[in-house]
């Protein structure tokens, strides 16, 4: 068997503080990330060939990248992964990157790439005005349904969609998608299993496992803003705090406690004014600041607290 190692790009950026994610679109009619073949010959390490290849397919030159996981299944490539001009019953080894981008611009008219809302995608992920009415409506019943006399099926449902006492947990993006796949209630299953689609939809679904390897990168975003100071490649030069509150929200899907957000990012110095206000908004005047980059290089935790407000 021919194994084949591909490259998949998980790039995001942010527009009024809504996260955005790049897809091409399959002739399948299904949305893919930008992915393509390692090649050994031409380039040197798999970060070039990877920006080689996200060049190709949409245009876009990336900035800050870092690799996430390698995702090598069997049968992970059926339907749809097998690379143009590759062996049909190839194995698809596919390693996965996040790519920050601060600039949601279009892409080239040549290239068949749009910025999507990545919540089209899980919409049970996005917190920020409520909890969303599908997970106890819909996603919770049929879960129960699925692990019917198995407790452990039923604790790991419970811990991963927050019901029954549970706390919901942002960072749990991963598993709780694999949680729906595995309870076949998202249509790659039904697809990868040649079933016919569940009666309802849970989100957009992508070609072959692409929708997985997003939601490694939505799980390390969440996780990472609160560690690493990563939020600030996603900003201008010059934003308004609210601006900054408003991008990290939309990153976890979750409102943040203003005062207690801003008493924090205080603390830790991450960001300077400048003394310049924002104009043209309609609204008062907001001071801009700026990332302090030096500053959060000289510490050892620089990430962002993220006090959340409750909504539900």
């Amino acid at each position: 068997m021919t194994v084949i190692i591909g490259l998949s790009a998980v790039m995001v950026a942010l527009e009024d503080g809504e996260p955005r994610v790049l897809v091409t679109r399959r002739a399948s009619g299904e949305d893919a990330l930008p992915f393509g073949p390692f090649d050994p010959v031409n380039h040197r390490t798999f970060d070039l060939s990877l920006r080689g290849w996200v060049r190709e397919q949409t245009g876009f030159e990336i900035g800050y990248v870092e690799q996430l996981y390698t995702f090598g299944d069997k049968d992970r490539e059926t339907p749809g992964a097998t690379l143009a001009g590759g062996p049909q019953d190839a194995r698809v080894i596919s390693v996965g990157y996040l790519a920050l981008t601060p600039e949601a611009r279009p892409a080239e008219a040549s290239f068949e790439a749009t910025w999507q809302d990545w919540y089209q995608y899980f919409p049970w992920e996005d917190h920020r005005l409520r909890r969303p009415p599908m997970i106890d409506g819909q996603i919770v019943p049929r879960l129960k349904t699925w692990a019917a006399g198995n407790e452990k099926r039923l604790e790991r449902a419970r811990i991963a969609f927050g019901f029954d006492g549970a706390r919901w947990i942002e960072e749990r993006v991963l598993e709780r998608y694999e949680l729906l796949y595995e309870a076949g209630l998202v249509a790659e299953c039904a697809r990868d299993a040649g079933l016919p689609e569940p009666g309802v939809r849970f989100g957009a679904a992508m070609a072959s496992d692409h929708r997985r390897i997003l939601a490694t990168g939505l799980n390390r975003l969440r996780g990472k803003i609160k560690y690493r100071p990563v939020v600030f490649e996603l900003m201008a030069e010059r934003f308004t705090l609210s601006a900054l509150q408003r991008s990290v929200e939309g990153i976890l899907g979750l409102q943040l406690h203003t005062q207690n957000f801003r008493r924090a990012l205080d603390k830790a110095g991450l960001v300077a004014g400048t003394g310049q206000m924002e104009t043209g908004t309609g609204g008062r005047p907001a001071e801009l600041f700026t990332f302090r980059r030096d500053h959060a290089g000289s510490i050892s935790a620089p990430g962002l607290s993220t006090p959340r407000k409750s909504v539900d």
